[in-house]
């Protein structure tokens, strides 16, 4: 209705400059999240490489509630539109480290920065809310645009494991990052003046 008395109010749980990143949705993310996650212009990019059914995405959501050391949050445009996932995982409360994985699955919203603000809001939330140390990623070498937006956000190649992921009938290497909270802050500092990073 146009009064808006009919609305949900929008669950914000992190807020960057492009994006909000709020908690999984199974009623109204499952649908989408079964499109990208079969796509395989978008699992070309991701480890998965077998189909995924609608009751194991199902079991999926369903355990999220269940993780300790799992944050999964799904990021949205700011005008609302659900455009993929991110999250935390593998959290070690005791070593203050965890491990991002993300995937933007509305192709039309690649390579435009969503990903990049996305990724700041989280470790933000990493650093200064969690107080994590260390926060971890790994790439397969031929995405470059992963690679690409995890150095903007101040990663940095700690190894390669060679030759290590299978995908379109070879072997690739695995790139290994990750990013101190040190490193981070001024990049941070910086993202929050001007919206960029370098």
């Amino acid at each position: 209705m146009a009064d808006g008395k009919d609305e949900k109010p929008r669950i914000i749980f992190l807020r960057g400059r492009k994006v909000i990143l709020r908690p999984m949705r199974k009623s109204t993310d499952l649908e989408k999240c079964l499109v990208w996650f079969n796509d395989p212009e978008v699992t070309h990019y991701l480890l998965r490489s077998w189909p995924i059914m609608e009751q194991e995405e199902e079991l999926w959501f369903d355990g999220l509630k269940k993780k300790d050391n799992d944050i999964v949050l799904a990021i949205e445009t700011l005008d609302g539109v659900f455009i993929g996932t991110m999250g935390l995982c593998g959290i070690s409360w005791k070593d203050g480290t965890a491990t991002t994985g993300a995937a933007i699955g509305e192709k039309s919203y690649w390579g435009k920065g969503y990903g990049t603000d996305a990724k700041m809001a989280l470790l933000d939330y990493a650093f200064n809310v969690l107080n994590l140390r260390k926060i971890c990623s790994t790439v397969t070498a031929y995405n470059k645009r992963s690679i690409q937006y995890n150095r903007h956000c101040g990663y940095k190649v700690e190894g390669v494991r060679r030759r290590h992921i299978f995908k379109n009938g070879r072997y690739h290497d695995e790139v290994l990052l990750a990013v101190f909270k040190k490193d981070w802050l001024p990049i941070w500092k910086g993202y929050r003046k001007t919206g960029k990073v370098k």
